[in-house]
């Protein structure tokens, strides 16, 4: 952006260009090392049986965070793991077994895979030595967060549940039919998963996620977690995008008004992945809502 702006001035006057090319080159160089110094310290737990691939940093209140269908922890929450408050959090974020790095098994889709994830999720902080935590879900992890909170009552302090959704419309069932098939992706949003997973694999747990999506839609008449949402007890912050093509906005509104005391935020300008388009006002706000 600076470069775009001030490009006519700096190509005027060689220091100026050359002082701030070295600027943007060492600031790069160190946010690449920063992530490498992080992504050195994920381990693998093993919990109920599977090896799970995750990262924790930080020294203050424990927040995990849950990515979405074929996320894993540096595809779906880098800024945050980069831009969170090392002292006010520490971040836990995970690979659910079957993405990313929590590899074999490969990844599966019973009807329960929110509840089992969720399970998974709980158990893994309980290991990690947190009984109490924090939950920032994404899409498929904003599900799964909605799950575990109302799952594990005691042990979730707050939850942020972005582009989350309670049911499925006939709109997003056609929409999904869509993603489910990664010929339809942009290269964009397509090679950052085919460097994680190879095209083969992502073909196919892309595919079998869109088959229970379905299945699960046509047993439970398109409700994917409405009974639970009335037992969630823990403030919890709503965020969505205006212009999210996945999950409609009316989703917001159905679970600020069916999740007891929860607060909701709206992105006007904001597409599903509005957490990494302005992970700046993101992360502030979500820093704000979790240490009031």
């Amino acid at each position: 952006m600076l470069v775009k702006l001030y490009g006519s001035f700096v190509n005027n006057f060689p220091f100026q260009r050359t002082y701030i090319v070295n600027f943007f080159s060492r600031n790069n160089a160190r946010l690449f090392s920063t992530m490498k110094n992080y992504i050195s310290q994920e381990k693998k737990i093993n919990i109920n049986g599977v090896n799970i691939n995750y990262l924790k940093i930080g020294t203050g209140n424990p927040v995990l965070l849950l990515p979405g269908a074929a996320g894993s922890i540096w595809t779906d929450f880098k800024p945050q793991i980069e831009g969170l408050d090392k002292e006010k959090f520490t971040i836990v974020a995970w690979d659910p077994p079957g993405y990313g790095k929590s590899r074999p098994p490969d990844r599966t889709y019973p009807d329960d895979f929110f509840q089992r994830d969720a399970t998974w999720a709980c158990d893994l902080m309980k290991a990690l030595g947190y009984t109490k935590f924090s939950l920032i879900g994404w899409s498929d992890g904003g599900i799964t967060s909605l799950m575990l909170a109302s799952m594990f009552p005691d042990n979730v302090q707050k939850m942020v549940a972005l582009a989350a959704n309670a049911y499925v419309t006939p709109e997003e069932k056609e929409i999904y039919k869509k993603y489910g098939i990664i010929d339809n992706w942009s290269e964009k949003m397509k090679q950052p998963l085919i460097k994680v997973y190879g095209e083969e694999y992502l073909r196919k747990i892309s595919f079998d996620w869109l088959e229970s999506i379905l299945r699960i839609c046509e047993k439970q008449n398109d409700d994917l977690c409405k009974e639970s949402l009335k037992k969630i007890k823990c403030p919890s912050l709503i965020v969505q995008g205006n212009k999210d093509p996945m999950v409609l906005i009316e989703h917001a509104s159905y679970l600020k008004d069916h999740i007891v005391g929860s607060k909701i935020k709206i992105f006007e300008k904001g597409a599903h992945n509005l957490h990494l388009r302005y992970s700046e006002e993101f992360n502030n706000i979500v820093t704000k809502f979790l240490i009031e």
